[in-house]
C-alpha cells in the first residue's frame, strides 16, 4: 500500500449499521456515517444544535479548555444566518485578484525555497505550516510579519506534545487575540479585528467575545485541516507522479480534482451537535442533551453514493461531498482553502516535474476500535524541478 493512501476505518460499521459509537472524554458520542443521514442530521438544526455549550460540539471536546463561543460555527439559526451575512463577503476575498496574486507570490516563493539546492523538505513544520501562517494574514489582512509567530506556536493551537489538548497552550492564542483586538481599539486598520468592530448585527456592535469567536475559529478551524490537505496533496503527488502531469496537461480539470482530494482526504475527520430532544438515527436511540457525530470522512467514502469511493478520481463529475461541511455551517473558510490548494496546484505544475516521497510518520486518529490517518507528524519529500 501506498503511503499517501488514506484509509477507510468506517466502511464496515457504515454499510451494516449506518452509525457507530465512541468514547470522547468519558462522553459517549453517536457517529452518523452515511453520506444521506450526515446530510439530513446537519440541515436538521432544531433537532441537533451547534449552539449547545461553547467547546462540546467539537469532537474532541474543547469544553475543557474553551468558553469562548465560535462564531458562527457554534451558533444557530436565525441569529446564524445573521452573523454569516456580515462575515461571509470578507471570507470571499480570496475570489479577488489581487488576493490570488499575492497567494500566488507567497506559495510560489516557498516551492522556490524547497527546489533551491536540491535539499530534501520536511513537509509538515517547514512546508505546509508555514504556507498555512501566511496565506492566513491575507485572510486577515495583516502583516505577513506576523506569521512568524504564528508558526512558532507548532501546527495545532489547542496542542503541544502529543495529542492531549492543551490549556495552557490554547491561552496564548487567548491572549494574543485579546492584545490584537485591544490594539484594534486603539489604532483601527482595515484589518479583520478592526472591520468587526466596526460592524453590527441586528443593529448591535458585536462584543469584544464575540470577536474574539470569530477570530479563534478563523485561527483554528483552518490550522490543522490546512496543514493536513496541503500535505496529503504532496504526498499523494509524490507517489502518483501521473495525477501532477495530467494536472499539467489538462489544467480544465484542476477545480474538479481539488473537490476531490478534499472528498478522499477529508482533512477534518468529523463534527458534533448536541440532541434537543430523545430522537432516531438510522433507527438507533440518540437521548436528549448527548452527542452526535457528523462523520465527515465517513460519509465522504458511502459507497452508494461515489462511484469507487476509495480512488482518487481527478476528473471525478459527481462529487456531493461534505468535506467542507454542509447546510448551514459549511465552511466559513472553504473559498480559502479551495484557493490554497488551486494554487498550491498551478505553482506545483509549473515549477515541479516529480516529487521523491523519501520518508514519513503518518498522524493516526484513534477513536475506540476506528483508526484513521489524516495526515502525517512529519513527511519529507524532495522536489525535483521542471
Amino acid at each position: 500500500m501506498k503511503k499517501s493512501t488514506m484509509n477507510d476505518p468506517f466502511e464496515q460499521a457504515r454499510t451494516k449499521h449506518g452509525y457507530a459509537q465512541v468514547s470522547d472524554q468519558d462522553d459517549p458520542v453517536t457517529m452518523i456515517l452515511g453520506l444521506k443521514d450526515v446530510r439530513k442530521c446537519a440541515h436538521n438544526w432544531q433537532t441537533f444544535q451547534s449552539g449547545a455549550v461553547p467547546g462540546r460540539i467539537v469532537v474532541p471536546s474543547e469544553v475543557n479548555i474553551r468558553s469562548t463561543r465560535q462564531i458562527p460555527f457554534e451558533v444557530d439559526p436565525p441569529l446564524h444566518k445573521d452573523f454569516r451575512s456580515l462575515l461571509d463577503p470578507w471570507f470571499k476575498r480570496p475570489l479577488q485578484p489581487e488576493y490570488q496574486q499575492q497567494l500566488n507570490e507567497q506559495i510560489s516563493c516557498l516551492v522556490d525555497s524547497a527546489l533551491n539546492g536540491n535539499n530534501i523538505v520536511e513537509i509538515i513544520e517547514d512546508f505546509a505550516l508555514v504556507l498555512q501562517s501566511r496565506a492566513l494574514t491575507l485572510l486577515l489582512n495583516t502583516p505577513i510579519e506576523e506569521s512568524e509567530l504564528w508558526i512558532s506556536w507548532g501546527t495545532h493551537v489547542f496542542r503541544s506534545e502529543g495529542e492531549a489538548l492543551d490549556g495552557a497552550k490554547a491561552a496564548i492564542l487567548y491572549d494574543y487575540i485579546d492584545a490584537q483586538i485591544d490594539k484594534a481599539i486603539a489604532a483601527p486598520s482595515g484589518d479583520l479585528y478592526s472591520t468587526l468592530l466596526a460592524a453590527e448585527v441586528n443593529g448591535k456592535k458585536l462584543t469584544k467575545e464575540e470577536i474574539k469567536g470569530v477570530i479563534i475559529l478563523t485561527f483554528s478551524g483552518g490550522r490543522d485541516t490546512v496543514i493536513n490537505a496541503v500535505s496529503n496533496t504532496i504526498a499523494y503527488f509524490s507517489e502518483h507522479p501521473e495525477s501532477l502531469q495530467r494536472l499539467r496537461d489538462e489544467p480544465e480539470i484542476r477545480s474538479r480534482s481539488i473537490e476531490e482530494f478534499i472528498r478522499y482526504f477529508s482533512p477534518l475527520t468529523h463534527m458534533g451537535r448536541v440532541a434537543t430532544e430523545d430522537t432516531q438515527v438510522c433507527e438507533h436511540a440518540v437521548k436528549a442533551d448527548s452527542r452526535i457525530s457528523l462523520c465527515w470522512a465517513s460519509a465522504n467514502r458511502d459507497a452508494t453514493v461515489f462511484e469507487n469511493p476509495n480512488e482518487v478520481v481527478l476528473d471525478r463529475k459527481m462529487n456531493p461531498h461534505v468535506g467542507f461541511g454542509f447546510s448551514h455551517h459549511n465552511c466559513l473558510g472553504a473559498t480559502h482553502a479551495r484557493q490554497i490548494l488551486n494554487t498550491l496546484i498551478k505553482v506545483l505544475c509549473e515549477k515541479v516535474a516529480t516529487i521523491d516521497f523519501i520518508d514519513c510518520e503518518e498522524n493516526i486518529e484513534h477513536w475506540d476500535d476506528f483508526k484513521r490517518k489524516v495526515g502525517y507528524h512529519s513527511l519529507n519529500v524532495k522536489f525535483n524541478p521542471a
